[in-house]
């Protein structure tokens, strides 16, 4: 499954229930595995601008990593800046294949 990695910036809904973080961030692991992925990790991060956590999923398509962003969005509590990462070995690969 390809690495994508997910900031997130609270809304002013998001921050107005704070709190609840943990709850969501249960529920949205779940939902992930319901439609393929798998969060790796989460971290609430401070010192990056605009972002207050970050996402480390996986999921086996671009357009499955889409649908976890836009579903993330929907819900109101964060807007995302998605990424897609590659591995060492995955950039490996892709260096050695150059010409």
């Amino acid at each position: 499954m390809a690495t994508y990695v997910m900031l997130c910036s609270w809304t002013e809904k998001g921050i107005k229930n704070v709190k609840d973080v943990p709850a969501r961030v249960k529920e949205y692991k779940q939902a992930l595995q319901a439609i393929g992925a798998k969060v790796k990790d989460f971290y609430a991060v401070m010192g990056m601008a605009r972002h207050d956590t970050l996402v480390i999923f996986e999921a086996p398509d671009d357009e499955t990593a889409a649908k976890a962003a836009l579903s993330t969005g929907a819900l109101g509590f964060v807007r995302t800046q998605t990424v897609r990462a590659f591995t060492e070995e995955e950039i490996k690969k892709i260096l050695a294949s150059l010409p």
